[in-house]
């Protein structure tokens, strides 16, 4: 007889991936325990501030001056008051900064995960990311390609709604879209011209994951323009675990949920090359404990699932779960962030734009599509923008208006110029030498921090040079004032898109997970978060994340099912 399990699934985080894992699990009638760092978070209740309004908070919702670097540190710079009361105090989720050159870890402390917080962008990636790597020589093949996936985009997508046009661009597969949203004014007016002047460019809109048809199986209505989406949304609007996956596994009855749960390592049966359970410690009494399961699938985010297998020590592991290739913890990728082009258009189009569309438009990669488009280019890869256009608010506009009575009224009610910025999303290459490792520091739970040790070199600072000189092209060509440009910080973890560290590979000496996401010493263990990704495309990745999770996820209800796990 099989030895007892406390469950048959265990999922280690509860964002955006452990949400796909613990439905899919759950709907399969299997008995999942998902483990989640951070605090209780309820649909709806626990939006504290998503009616909130700025002058309604003290300070208009500003924080004293050093307040939130003190509670956050690194990751201060992103926080607001409508997102903090989703996010991990440093303290309680600490790791060893590099005063040098930190990196911006961006970790939530609630249920949800970034799912709550995220910028909801949901593109599909294409052969050209798949065959990248073996196509140039940095880094592995992937195991994987476009027709592996591609019906669990469709998957996905039909599950948590997704607004886009449909464009037919090779470099950027359709999804399956509901109506998309529309472009503002600013936005037809410089598509028009850059079209025009720029042969296989696009201006077009953002996807996201922001429903425009209501989905009232799911309790959610349409998207109410607000984008107000980092303090959640009761409407259901968005994406997010809290909102849509987690409900539908909670429905089946199987899913046991556990927060303040901090998972430290993995237990290795070596004999039989599985797992067996995973050590687990209560956040607030510390007390510790080992869950048992047959299958664990860790969603922990990029770095906290591969800090749990560089954990995960033992005789038979002594560089950790996954560490016998020597990959575990290397190739760390985040996109390029911060560089940006700005210009004006001065045009009001004698209309004012109603509501606040929850995302910008996009003007998809047009670099190194293929051999013959870009010879000469000093770079390799390439690169997006995503767009943000607006036109001054009222406010702004009745600052600015001299007079008063009806005259003054009449001004504030005149459109006004539109700011058209263009920021540039670049691909990072899989370097060995970028990577996180296990420091000599401890936290509050006697474990290993985690320490980085990245930078952005010369492909991707030519990338960015490139997006600049291209992104003044376009603006000047469409008839844009003011034009000017920056190139940003270029510092890794502002795009908070972290990927790598336990890569998917066919060889199991240059990766440490196979093409269903199990490591390769411990067949029992799906890890389908950031980590696995070989590399990183230079689009949004959470979608790819989702994807994959809902294969992996019904590969092993098929193995479970068979007796094979």
């Amino acid at each position: 007889m099989a030895e007892s399990q406390d469950f048959d699934v265990i999922v280690v985080g509860s964002g955006a991936t452990g949400g796909w894992a613990a439905k899919e699990m759950c709907e399969a009638g299997f008995k999942v325990l998902v483990l989640e760092r951070g605090k209780p978070t309820t649909h709806r209740e626990s939006y504290e501030n998503e009616f909130v309004d700025p002058w309604d908070r003290p300070f208009a919702g500003q924080s004293k001056s050093g307040e939130l670097e003190k509670l956050y540190g690194p990751a201060s710079y992103m926080m607001g008051f409508r997102n903090k009361t989703f996010m991990a105090k440093f303290e309680d989720a600490p790791y060893d900064v590099n005063t040098k050159n930190p990196f911006m870890w961006i970790r939530p402390g609630a249920v949800g995960g970034k799912s709550l917080i995220w910028g909801r962008q949901v593109y599909r990636w294409s052969d050209l990311d798949f065959e990248a790597n073996k196509r140039d020589g940095h880094g592995i093949d992937w195991p994987i390609r476009y027709k592996d996936i591609e019906p669990w985009y469709s998957y996905v997508e039909k599950y948590i709604g997704v607004q886009g046009s449909y464009e037919n661009l090779p470099q950027l597969p359709d999804s399956e879209f509901m109506p998309a949203m529309e472009l503002n004014h600013a936005e037809k007016f410089v598509k028009k011209r850059i079209e025009r002047n720029f042969e296989g460019r696009n201006l077009i809109i953002g996807r996201s994951a922001n429903i425009t048809e209501a989905m009232p199986d799911q309790d959610r209505t349409n998207c109410q323009y607000r984008n107000q989406c980092v303090g959640g949304c009761s409407f259901g609007g968005y994406y997010s675990s809290v909102g849509v996956t987690l409900p539908a596994a909670e429905k089946t009855g199987n899913m046991t949920l556990r927060p303040h749960a901090v998972v430290a390592s993995l237990e290795y049966d070596a004999d039989n090359k599985r797992v067996t359970g995973v050590r687990v410690f209560d956040a607030n009494t510390k007390k510790e404990e080992i869950i048992s399961a047959r299958v664990v699938f860790l969603c922990a985010s990029t770095v906290a699932s591969t800090q749990v297998l560089m954990n995960s020590i033992s005789e038979a592991t002594p560089k950790g779960l996954g560490g016998a290739s020597g990959a575990l913890g290397h190739y760390l990728m985040d996109h390029t962030w911060g560089t940006r082009i700005q210009g004006t258009v001065k045009e009001s189009f004698g209309k004012i734009q109603r509501g606040r569309r929850p995302t910008g438009s996009y003007i998809p990669r047009f670099r190194n599509i293929s051999a013959q488009d870009d010879d000469g280019l000093d770079f390799i890869r390439g690169y997006n923008f995503q767009v943000d256009s607006t036109t001054e608010g009222w406010a702004g506009r009745a600052s600015n208006t001299p007079g008063f009575g009806a005259d003054f009224k009449n001004g504030v009610n005149t459109p006004g110029d539109w700011t058209f910025t263009l920021y540039g999303f670049a691909e990072c290459l899989p370097y060995h030498e970028n990577k996180v490792e296990l420091s000599n520091k401890k936290d509050q739970f006697g474990l290993s921090m985690i320490k980085f040790d990245i930078e952005f070199k010369d492909n991707e600072f030519k990338m960015a040079r490139d997006m600049i000189r291209e992104g003044e092209k376009m603006l000047n060509s469409a008839g844009l004032e003011n034009v000017k440009s920056k190139l940003g910080e270029m510092r890794p973890g502002l795009g908070i898109h972290e990927m790598g560290t336990a890569r998917m590979g066919n060889d199991p000496k240059e990766s440490v997970l196979n093409k269903w996401n199990q490591v390769h010493e411990a067949p029992n263990v799906f890890v389908t978060d950031g980590a696995c990704m070989t590399s990183i495309s230079c689009v949004n990745p959470t979608l790819t994340f989702m994807a994959i999770t809902a294969r992996a996820a019904n590969y092993a209800i098929e193995q479970l099912k068979s007796g094979k796990l």
